[in-house]
């Protein structure tokens, strides 16, 4: 769980990155990449937390 965390993190990191170097430089593909690599982190990120709520609401059951 915490390497998935981390992993996540990771992720923003790198689209931060890309959205720094679109900042810096003005290509275009560096914003696109950023976006689409921060959103899909984003969305990957929901769905895992989902899964353990689903998981800690089975448990107290």
């Amino acid at each position: 769980m915490l390497l998935v965390r981390g992993l996540v993190v990771l992720l923003l990191v790198a689209g931060a990155g890309f959205l720094i170097a679109y900042m810096l430089t003005g290509q275009k593909r560096y914003q696109a990449l950023g976006v689409r690599l921060v959103k899909w982190t984003v969305i990957a990120a929901l769905g895992f937390f989902a899964v353990l709520i689903v998981e800690q609401l089975a448990t107290m059951r």
